[in-house]
């Protein structure tokens, strides 16, 4: 019998699941827009028809300064607290957002059973080798049985084995 306190903590779990997941499913509706140069912040600046001088002053910053920050928001390397601070500058709010593959609560059943599938994989070859191998009936519902019980715990048990 597990205690109030993991029935809480499951309970909260699956909950914040189901709110991002219906959150991300809105994101998941609008077309991924690919941007050719790589900046978002230099494609914002030019269509205002703003220099690099302009946005300098505007966050107070050099004008090969915005130029970094470009060339950093292109290759990849450029810190949340610079994209911040040039969105401001452009009048723009930055969004960030990690953007699931797939939903929460799928990705989580997919890690149960992914770990069900290996425990029992050891457990069945063990038996096999001692000649007490079970029917693949059996052991599929030993594995529904094993996925449904990792869900009932706590999830963190699903992590860790990579």
């Amino acid at each position: 019998m597990r205690s109030a306190r993991a029935q809480n903590r499951h309970d909260v779990g699956v909950l914040a699941r189901g709110v991002l997941d219906s959150e991300f499913a809105a994101l998941r509706k609008a077309a991924p827009v690919a941007l050719s140069g790589g900046s978002w912040v230099r494609a914002i600046r030019e269509a205002l028809g703003m220099t690099t001088g302009q946005l300098a002053k505007r966050i107070g910053v050099s004008q090969p300064r915005v130029t970094g920050i470009e060339k950093a928001e292109a290759d990849g390397s450029i810190t949340l607290k610079s994209l911040r601070h040039a969105a401001e500058g452009l009048d723009c709010t930055l969004v960030y957002v990690l953007l699931p593959n797939a939903r929460l609560e799928a990705m989580v059943r997919e890690r149960a059973e992914r770990v069900a599938a290996d425990q029992l994989g050891r457990t069945h070859q063990t038996m096999t080798l001692e000649n007490q191998a079970v029917t693949p009936i059996r052991l599929r519902k030993e594995r529904e049985r094993l996925v449904d019980e990792l869900l009932r715990g706590d999830p963190r048990r699903l992590w860790d084995e990579p």
